[in-house]
């Protein structure tokens, strides 16, 4: 599908539900709707599993291999999003990784603010670990509010003394909910500041610049290597290039792609636009290198 008429698509369908004043739980209904067409590789299989007792979906491809894992986390402004709409965009990270995906689905706000999401995703790394995998063999990766919680689980992993995994790819990570670096004069065909400001709220609170909430903020030292893309038309772009130059200062490694003509998270469309499903190859990529 041409990438004008997704965008177009995007800005007329997905931007609305998201401008209203619809209660999370409907906006997910919505939204799951609107998404749950997805074009994936072929000979994709999923199958329902629960990883330290948060659901999850296991995804493989002919091109998984064994002892080789993906852990996914959704994006959604930390409100909405879920298995449904990511299927895509992991289905194809996992077959350009050559790995064995799991989409987790960990719990939302308002109903579970932070850190309910850090929490589940920490039980659901600590039972890759427990499988027996390598750490350095397993890759976190996330987009938008995901990517800012792949950074979070990795910067709680550090803390608390577990081994990290092989690398975080970050998608346009979201790592500052207290949005002092949007730029809106980007025309940007999904989010808006109301939206970030609503979600940011229901999630963290009063104190949303705390570094658990916002790890832009967080110490970043001795974190696995970073792989991040941003999107030339989001809002949020300035934010992750914040975030790519902090963590480069604290030692950390990092490779940084600007996607040019892209939206926030245009991924999701992996299998149905090319230039979608050659982001998440680049990202793929870019992972293979780091580890």
């Amino acid at each position: 599908m041409p990438r004008s008429l997704v965008r177009a698509l995007v800005r007329r369908t997905v931007k609305p539900v998201l401008g209203t004043r619809l209660q999370p739980p409907r906006q997910r209904t919505i939204i799951d709707a609107l998404t749950r067409v997805a074009v994936l590789p072929t000979g994709t299989t999923r199958e329902p599993v629960a990883l330290g007792g948060v659901p999850a979906e296991r995804i493989t491809t002919p091109a998984s291999r064994h002892g080789h894992a993906l852990l996914y986390l959704h994006g959604g402004g930390y409100t909405v999003g879920s298995r449904v709409t990511h299927r895509a965009v992991t289905a194809h990270l996992a077959d350009s990784l050559g790995a064995e995906a799991h989409l987790l689905d960990y719990r939302l706000a308002p109903e579970h603010p932070c850190p309910a999401a850090i929490d589940d995703a920490a039980a659901a790394y600590r039972a890759l670990l427990d499988s027996g995998l390598t750490p350095h063999d397993i890759v976190v990766a996330g987009d938008s509010a995901g990517g800012g919680l792949a950074l979070a689980l990795a910067i709680r992993a550090r803390d608390e003394g577990l081994p990290p995994p092989g690398a975080l790819g970050l998608i346009s990570p979201w790592v500052d909910l207290g949005l002092t670096g949007l730029d809106e004069t980007v025309d940007d065909p999904l989010l808006t500041r109301a939206w970030l400001e609503r979600c940011a709220a229901q999630y963290a609170g009063a104190d949303r610049r705390r570094p658990e909430a916002s790890p832009l903020f967080a110490d970043l030292r001795d974190l696995p290597p970073l792989v991040v893309q941003a999107a030339s038309d989001e809002i949020i772009r300035d934010d992750v290039e914040r975030l790519v130059d902090a963590a480069q200062a604290a030692g950390v490694t990092v490779s940084y792609e600007l996607l040019d003509g892209h939206w926030h998270v245009s991924h999701l469309f992996a299998g149905l636009m090319r230039e979608a499903t050659e982001a998440v190859g680049s990202l793929a990529a870019g992972l293979r290198a780091a580890t």
